[in-house]
């Protein structure tokens, strides 16, 4: 089993900035990919940004350019820099690992991040 729990999100004016966190704890060598999904009210869970255990990254094309996805494999924590934040970004947002094995992924619990003045 893998745990992950995220941190970092909250309330913060268009056009401000907020990193998440999340950190993997438990069988964390068998964790392949990680990344962020989010899902605002009465939309489906989408995802935002994903890291490769080598690095390789991609986005959402409504977060290139303002989001930045990163992971320090020492510390098993992925991070997701999010700069010039938009009302629209408003959603709770998921940390998700997969493994190698199809079906075996895992998620966080959530964290909210509001954008509004």
């Amino acid at each position: 089993q893998v745990q992950l729990e995220e941190s970092g999100g909250g309330l913060v004016q268009p056009g401000g900035s907020l990193r998440l966190s999340c950190a993997a704890s438990g069988r964390v060598f068998s964790i392949n990919a990680m990344g962020w999904y989010r899902q605002a009210p009465g939309k489906q869970r989408e995802s935002v940004a994903a890291i490769t255990s080598g690095g390789n990254t991609n986005y959402a094309d409504s977060v290139k350019g303002r989001f930045t996805i990163s992971r320090d494999n020492t510390k098993n924590t992925v991070y997701l820099q999010m700069n010039s934040l938009k009302p629209e970004d408003t959603a709770v947002y998921y940390c998700h690992a997969n493994t190698p094995v199809v079906g075996v992924d895992y998620w966080g619990q959530g964290t909210q991040v509001t954008v509004s003045t």
